[in-house]
């Protein structure tokens, strides 16, 4: 089989590194890809909101089965165009990807069919959106409608954040129309948790829970980046408030998209906070989350592509989906200086040994060497059967992996180790 994955992230490293086991798998093909993708696909130069360019190269190479990884193709229509030419998609269609792609329509969905989120108000000028600030209660989260590379949300705990949020997003337009409508919403408080769940419109089947690390720096300091790291499981995501999530969040929203005539057909992320009143929605993403993905797909037993055809064909209900028992942990390694500024063009060199246990975020390939391409430069996995030896192991790994500027989190699943002891 000619597979073709659309995204050149730590992500999708991960997805081909899973779609790989496969032994029917031919060829891989990546566009873009990475400098280290390269060394585990095809890397191909279009860019993954080519659309147009996809498509002929996915029809002029007899691609077989396409996953679209990304958020901004699924929301431009990457997998209703290459459906129309009869290619195989893993990834909703452009109605079902709208979950991510405007956080308006994914409140009033939630509002509409009784799913547990935070309160909100929607506004589609800065005077309406200020004079409502002037007496609402802090702090607030406020976020820009539609897709902001992860960054499109600012927690107010002053009137005057909140001021300079709406500036910043509706007349600033730092994330140009994205910004164009906003959501003030309840801030709320508890851990969070990440799960993502494969779906074929009528039947959903979660993954591993994870824990993810957000914030620049130690402690859960700093800006908020697309992430530093994560854990998988969950401590905090027991079986019982599984049995709860499923129940009122995960398959009510599967039901929703089926009644609004959006089908939601790939992999649906639920990014959870569970608050003393119950678990509660605080985003869908309608794609894989990085680097999420870097933790759960190394725990999945069952083989990737199977499943993936399974949420393509409607055949999930008789996919029997297995995940392990053990642990995963995840660190990024970033370029110093990220989210905001940083330089690129440093070699990166890793342990043989430790490279099968690397995804390759943001880097390039030049004459045969790896050198740094981004903020986000690798995610470095460990498995292991505790979650204090995943941690260990994945430090112990980053500690063979050299690059200039190179910075990580030092702290990645120390507060789950800590809710381990909670929880018991």
């Amino acid at each position: 089989m000619k597979i073709m994955v659309v995204g050149g992230g730590g992500r999708e490293h991960a997805i081909i590194k899973k779609l790989k086991e496969n032994q029917s798998v031919e060829t891989i093909y990546a566009l873009p890809g990475n400098g280290g993708i390269a060394a585990d696909a095809v890397c191909v130069g279009i860019g993954a909101k080519d659309i147009p360019a996809i498509v002929s190269f996915a029809k002029e190479h007899a691609v077989d089965f396409a996953v679209v990884a990304p958020d901004d193709p699924l929301v431009l229509g990457a997998v209703d165009a290459l459906s129309e030419v009869g290619i195989p998609c893993f990834g909703p269609n452009r109605a079902a990807a709208v979950i991510e792609g405007s956080k308006v329509f994914a409140k009033n969905l939630m509002k509409k069919y009784g799913i547990p989120t935070a309160s909100y108000e929607v506004f589609d000028t800065p005077e309406t959106a200020l004079a409502y600030l002037k007496d609402a209660h802090l702090p607030a989260v406020i976020k820009a409608d539609g897709l902001a590379l992860g960054k499109g949300v600012i927690i107010a705990e002053t009137r005057e954040q909140a001021y300079d949020a709406v500036k910043t997003i509706m007349e600033d337009k730092v994330f140009g129309q994205s910004g164009a409508r906003i959501v003030v919403e309840e801030f709320l408080t508890g851990p969070e948790v990440s799960v993502l769940s494969f779906t074929d419109g009528e039947t959903l089947i979660p993954m591993v829970s994870s824990m993810d690390h957000k914030r620049a720096l130690d402690g859960d300091r700093g800006l908020n980046t697309g992430g530093m790291g994560t854990v998988a499981p969950n401590p905090y995501y027991t079986p019982e408030i599984a049995d709860i999530c499923m129940e009122t969040i995960f398959l009510p929203t599967i039901r929703a998209m089926k009644a609004e005539g959006r089908p939601f057909r790939g992999c649906l992320y639920f990014g959870l906070m569970l608050t003393p009143k119950g678990p509660r929605v605080i985003e869908y993403n309608c794609r894989f989350g990085d680097p999420e993905t870097q933790v759960v797909l190394p725990l999945l037993k069952t083989d990737l592509l199977t499943v993936m055809q399974a949420t393509a064909n409607g055949t999930l209900a008789s996919c029997k989906v297995e995940f392990s028992p053990a642990h995963a942990c995840c660190v990024v390694m970033a370029s110093q200086g990220y989210p905001t500024h940083y330089e690129r063009g440093f070699e990166i060199t890793v342990a043989p040994a430790v490279l099968p246990h690397v995804y390759v975020a943001g880097a390039k390939l030049t004459d045969g060497k790896l050198y740094t391409d981004g903020g986000r430069v690798l995610g470095v996995t460990a498995v292991a059967d505790t979650l204090e030896e995943a941690v260990k192991e994945a430090y112990r790994e980053v500690g063979e992996i050299r690059f200039e500027n190179a910075y990580y989190r030092r702290d990645i699943g120390l507060k789950a180790l800590k809710a381990k002891e909670e929880v018991k």
